[in-house]
């Protein structure tokens, strides 16, 4: 039986109004922060750190059940649509933990 689930979503993200670095970190620590916040998974930047427009970011949420993971990713998706900046290039992937 397993003893819980990680569920990873990698992302890009442009944002095409972005001018320079610091515009971009603005950005940024919003969407960090309302993922947080919306669903207390973990995230990072971790591509694209000197590019002013774009952005590789990674988020983890764990979880007891396998499909509160998906539901979870499925609702970071469904947020990131509804925002003003550009995502592209998504993968999901689900880690076991087994006992």
């Amino acid at each position: 039986m397993a003893s819980g689930y990680i569920g990873i979503l990698s992302f890009e993200l442009h944002f095409p109004e972005s001018r320079s670095l610091k515009d971009k970190r603005m950005h940024l620590r919003s969407v960090k922060a309302q993922l947080a916040k919306r669903i207390g998974c973990s995230i990072a930047e971790v591509d694209h750190h000197d590019t002013w427009q774009r952005s590789r970011l990674t988020l983890a949420c764990a979880t007891r059940e396998a499909r509160e993971a998906e539901r979870l990713l499925d609702e970071v998706e469904r947020w990131l649509c509804g925002q003003p900046f550009e995502h592209f290039g998504a993968r999901r992937e689900m880690v076991v933990l087994d006992d």
